[in-house]
């Protein structure tokens, strides 16, 4: 079935994916930048730096801090105030073995 949609649908269906997923990244508050990097090598700084590059490409003018507000649901300052907590040294260590040149 995959081979036969057109690419408007698969378009389509990856926004949604893609909404969904920051929706849930949105409503798991607790789990940590840092966690989301060491478990998949992603966060959702990544996500917004994605966004970022894609309106770029695309000639569409967009700051990093509006990327991340896409992103994270406010602004950026906001959410780490009231969501990021410090980064334990083992989460630390996790950090730098899993990425190393991040």
């Amino acid at each position: 079935m995959a081979d036969q949609m057109d690419d408007k649908t698969r378009i389509e269906l990856e926004a949604a994916v893609y909404r969904r997923l920051v929706e849930h990244l949105r409503n798991r508050t607790d789990v940590q930048n840092i966690d989301l990097m060491n478990l998949a090598g992603f966060c959702r700084n990544c996500l917004s730096n994605w966004m970022k590059e894609a309106a770029d490409g695309s000639g569409l003018p967009m700051s990093r801090d509006e990327s991340r507000a896409i992103v994270y649901g406010m602004p950026y300052d906001e959410w780490r105030q009231k969501y990021q907590k410090e980064a334990s040294p083992a989460q630390q260590a996790a950090f730098q073995k899993s990425s190393p040149g991040h």
